[in-house]
């Protein structure tokens, strides 16, 4: 490259080779910055680019090595060979087996998760399972179950996987309301671009592990201990799928739990306003960087 492009994004992109419960997965990630890993989780049939604010805030990205991946069926991650003959379904044990694999793939070093909607899930259930693991989770609408808000049509039908719905459109108008109304338009309509582009079937597939599987309200939660993995808890005031309230049961079972809810913001923080979003994020990585120096 003989000169500097303006404008030119930091985001390196790439794709590796993934196995996964028996299966070659072609798995494709972006990353930006140096020093503590800090894994990403994006939100159910959606992909990585929710995060394109955080990888690119220089802030940030001088402290933690940002990484961001899109599930295998999602994003730029294609499904295994063979997915035509099966239907796609998220369950507990292949999500945290598989944002493990990503960080043993990667050789990262105790990583900061954090994840949002079923990603805040998860980093629950990763915390659980693998505490000595990660330095710190982050969970953005964290709840221990979630309320079929959408629509239970979508989570336990074929609704969205018909001839004559356009299921990308369908998912992003299912959607749609949970994010706040403050949300600048150009980053609104983004958010819903990336739904409207999700493969079929991929939205309720990851709808079972959010509505049935996943669901942590047997107890066991109280099982974490944040002095092994500290649990920082962000939920936005408008999500009525996760809500604060079911983020404040979360905190209540688990002591040593931190919470803040995030005025002005509705299920997904990161894409729908991320400037307001990281006047929230910035103290906990902050917090993080201070106990790992």
């Amino acid at each position: 490259m003989s000169a500097a492009i303006a404008g030119l994004e930091p985001i390196v992109g790439r794709y590796f080779p993934l196995e996964l419960e028996g299966r070659h997965h072609r798995v494709y990630f972006e990353e930006a910055g140096q020093g503590i890993p800090l894994v990403c989780l994006h939100t159910a049939g959606s992909d990585g680019r929710q995060y394109r604010a955080i990888l690119n805030d220089p802030e940030i990205t001088a402290r933690f090595r940002v990484l961001v991946f899109d599930l295998p069926w999602h994003g730029k991650s294609s499904p295994p060979v063979g997915w035509q003959d099966e239907v796609y379904q998220l369950t507990t044990d292949r999500y945290v087996g598989t944002v493990m694999a990503f960080c043993r793939a990667l050789g990262l070093d105790r990583p900061v998760v954090m994840g949002c909607s079923i990603g805040g899930r998860a980093v629950l259930h990763l915390a659980l399972r693998h505490a000595n693991d990660f330095r710190a989770a982050i969970g953005l609408q964290s709840a221990l179950h979630a309320e079929s808000a959408i629509g239970p049509q979508m989570a336990e039908t074929d609704y969205m996987h018909r001839p004559d719905v356009h299921g990308g459109e369908a998912a992003a108008s299912a959607v749609s309301g949970l994010i706040a109304p403050q949300a600048p338009p150009a980053d609104r309509w983004e958010t819903l671009w990336h739904y409207s582009q999700g493969g079929p079937g991929v939205f309720p597939g990851d709808l079972y592990y959010y509505f049935v599987d996943g669901d942590l309200r047997n107890g066991q939660v109280r099982g974490l201990d944040t002095d092994r993995c500290p649990l920082y808890l962000l939920t936005g005031e408008y999500d009525y799928s996760a809500s604060p309230e079911q983020t404040e049961e979360v905190l209540a079972q688990v002591p040593g739990a931190k919470y803040q809810l995030m005025t002005g913001l509705g299920h997904f923080p990161m894409s729908e306003n991320p400037e307001h979003f990281k006047t929230y994020l910035k103290p906990i990585l902050a917090e993080i960087a201070g106990a790992t120096a």
